[in-house]
């Protein structure tokens, strides 16, 4: 044994290139083998190719944040939970579209049911505010006025001076015997600090259950979770008559970053105010994600309030995705309606990293003559992603999409798409792969004529904000840039 170490030691350097080439060929098959497996050509080319530039780095890689999927026992809470709520939806009436609303509308809500989304709500009313400081007041004023059960999840939520009274109006309703519910993700939440650990302190002061969804704990749901599977949906419920939801965190408009305070970035969000019979949806959503972490299963007459308001007239349909669901339901939502699209497209959407379903399916509607436009920022708070959408642009300003940039130093942060005049869908769902694959999202569909002006009346506010981008501008920016946006592109189709 001893000659063997000595030999060893003598010849450590063939012997390690040896077995660094051995091991570098395993990789490289293993990669073949494994990666393509269920997986889009791009994705699985751009993993393809990061683990045969560098296998030892590159596979690693791949195992760590290769797999879309949930653990296994999140998956069977995800079965138990889907079944669940499905005998539960049927304590909801389904509603029927008005006579006037296009054939195809109707063929979007059965896709949504196919792939696990709420039953369609009539009698609804909604309203939207795109002020973020007064969607914060105006949430608070609601708490302020619960009489039975508050729930709140948020994929980042932080106790500043602006959530301040936020939180303050949750922990007085709990004071005066409200039971007050809040969820919020974990690694969202966890890098704003000092914000995030003042938030929990306060909860607990209060006796508020409270807890991080998908919280970073690798091996405790029965096998490796990525730790960039989130939860992103952004809820309020109170009494189950009132319920918030759009793409606004609970967190200062600069995000409590010296940077973005120094540079003077602030978000712009756009968030829905529903009252009607979808609210007990957005109810059912969240005993979801409460089942997920606290293993309590909310009772379903605490769940499905009767609303006190049935004199709306939008007709409205809760859409959940995420890892959990074995399709991509805001993808396939988007696309339906994309190719149904008559006459017109409004797109908003901070991330702009479509599959190349969703890219033909905008770009063949400009080509036979929808007016396609797209919202995006000026600037970016996330450099590859910014990046990466930037490359579409060549081929959505060929085919005729106008692109409006809202103008620096504010991230037109708001997620809503509208379809002619017949329907708008809002949530927390962007429009790129992370937002199809990764996280979880909630989008409503809503239809509506006097709704769908409140839509336009927001895009107008929102171009009024914007310039926009011309081709020939485009086509005179600098090679390297073009050089740099093509590469994160590629980046970017590593999920």
């Amino acid at each position: 044994m001893a000659e063997v170490w000595q030999w060893l030691s003598d010849h450590w350097v063939v012997v390690g290139t040896y077995t660094f080439l051995v091991i570098d060929v395993i990789l490289r098959i293993l990669g073949l083998i494994l990666v393509p497996r269920n997986r889009r050509p791009g994705s699985a080319l751009a993993w393809l190719l990061a683990i045969m530039v560098l296998p030892i780095v590159g596979f690693p890689l791949y195992l760590l944040l290769g797999k879309a999927e949930l653990p296994r026992k999140r998956r069977e809470k995800q079965k138990v939970i889907n079944r669940l709520m499905h005998v539960r939806a049927h304590d909801i009436p389904d509603s029927e579209l008005d006579a006037d609303a296009p054939s195809w509308l109707q063929s979007a809500v059965n896709l949504n049911r196919e792939l696990g989304a709420f039953p369609l709500t009539g009698n609804n009313d909604a309203d939207l505010e795109i002020d973020y400081d007064t969607s914060i007041a105006r949430m608070t004023a609601d708490i302020r006025s619960a009489q039975h059960d508050v729930n709140v999840l948020f994929y980042i939520m932080a106790r500043d001076q602006i959530t301040e009274d936020f939180f303050d109006a949750l922990g007085d309703a709990a004071h005066r015997g409200v039971t007050v519910r809040v969820l919020y993700d974990h690694l969202g939440s966890l890098m704003h600090g000092s914000t995030y650990r003042s938030m929990r302190r306060f909860l607990d002061s209060c006796g508020i259950e409270h807890y991080p969804m998908m919280p970073i704990k690798p091996f405790s749901d029965g096998a490796f979770q990525r730790p960039d599977l989130r939860n992103h949906r952004k809820l309020l419920i109170v009494d189950g008559q009132i319920g918030w939801m759009g793409s606004q965190n609970m967190i200062a408009a600069h995000y409590d970053k010296r940077s973005n305070i120094r540079r003077g970035l602030h978000w712009q969000e756009t968030m829905a105010r529903l009252r009607g019979p979808i609210v007990a949806e957005m109810n059912l959503l969240f005993a979801t994600d409460w089942f997920y972490e606290s293993a309590e299963l909310l009772a379903e007459d605490e769940l499905l309030q009767a609303p006190a308001d049935t004199s709306g007239t939008y007709e409205c349909q809760l859409v959940p995705s995420g890892p959990g669901y074995v399709f991509e339901n805001n993808l396939a939502l988007f696309n339906q309606l994309f190719y149904s699209a008559e006459r017109r497209i409004s797109a908003v959407s901070p991330y702009f990293v479509p599959d190349e379903s969703m890219l033909a399916a905008l770009v063949t509607a400009a080509r036979r003559g929808v007016d396609v436009e797209l919202f995006v920022s000026e600037i970016g708070d996330q450099f590859l992603v910014f990046h990466a959408q930037r490359s579409y642009y060549d081929v959505l300003l060929a085919a005729g999409v106008r692109i409006w940039l809202y103008q620096a130093p504010t991230i037109l942060h708001a997620k809503h798409v509208t379809i002619d005049d017949s329907v708008t869908v809002i949530g927390s769902s962007n429009m790129d792969i992370r937002s199809f694959l990764l996280d979880m999202e909630s989008s409503m569909m809503i239809g509506g004529t006097d709704f769908m002006a409140k839509m336009h009346q927001v895009e107008d506010v929102y171009r009024s904000r914007s310039r926009e981008l011309t081709r020939e501008e485009w086509e005179q920016r600098p090679v390297p840039m073009r050089l740099l946006d093509n590469l994160c592109r590629l980046a970017s189709a590593v999920v």
